[in-house]
């Protein structure tokens, strides 16, 4: 056990040297937030026919910002495993002793720390926006795990599909084909009961919509969750798993 997490925390050590050796990707995912809270949010916060309980839309809408934030960003997250093939550095990790499952681990514990950062950068808007924030330490936690939870998935999802396309290419035309599906059939910025219903399925089914769920209800003053933080976490902690063991078994196809 002690040597499986001596693994995983040397390869997060590793892909996390990277982001301190490009700080510029830092400014680049603040734009993406701006833009849709500043923007879209400040627009459609005008419209009264979305029903948002007790918060405006505009505070009903920056939870499922920075759920889309950790999406996009995360979503992309196997081109870089595409690159290390090519560079001969996935080679390399598969002849070491290291479990598959502790590179795959690895990887989704930096990209759930670098969705940290988004988190902190949609704090910032929101407050500059004067957006109710829920700002006691439980709610904070919360919404860190949650975020957390969230890249790792879609950053372990993205591997996938990097293991099975194994192109720059195909894998950039993939993540573009279905970053706005998940998003728009999700709760990001609407409601589940305004969608019809089997667009509301596909919703339930869509793990964007539990980290939504759960960052809605421990973010935002007056804010609620369609279900419990117990469902949102258990949900997510589920799909985690599978996506887990599945990119651990594909992963040496990423070398052939």
């Amino acid at each position: 056990m002690r040597a499986f997490l001596r693994q995983t925390l040397a390869i997060t050590q590793a892909e996390l040297r990277k982001l301190l050796r490009d700080p510029t990707e830092v400014f680049s995912r603040a734009v993406q937030p701006v833009l849709w809270l500043v923007i879209f949010g400040q627009v459609f916060s005008r419209v009264r026919g979305i029903p948002t309980g007790q918060v405006s839309y505009l505070a009903f809408m920056t939870p499922g910002i920075l759920a889309q934030s950790v999406l996009f960003s995360a979503i992309f997250y196997g081109i870089a495993v595409i690159w290390e093939r090519d560079l001969g550095i996935v080679h390399k990790l598969l002849v070491t002793p290291a479990r598959r499952s502790a590179l795959v681990l690895g990887k989704a514990l930096a990209a759930a720390l670098r969705g940290v950062i988004q988190a902190v950068i949609v704090y910032l808007i929101a407050l500059l926006l004067g957006i109710g924030i829920l700002w006691q330490p439980m709610p904070i936690v919360a919404v860190i795990a949650a975020v957390m939870l969230g890249s790792a998935i879609f950053a372990t999802f993205s591997l996938i599909i990097a293991c099975v396309v194994k192109t720059r290419e195909r894998f950039m035309g993939i993540g573009q084909v279905l970053t706005m599906p998940l998003f728009f059939a999700s709760n990001a910025i609407y409601p589940l009961d305004l969608m019809p219903g089997w667009l509301r399925t596909f919703a339930l089914l869509n793990p964007l919509t539990y980290l939504v769920d759960a960052l809605r209800g421990a973010m935002i003053v007056g804010g609620s969750s369609a279900h419990s933080l117990a469902v949102d976490f258990g949900v997510m902690l589920a799909v985690f798993t599978v996506l887990i063991a599945i990119a651990a078994k594909l992963y040496p196809d990423l070398a052939r």
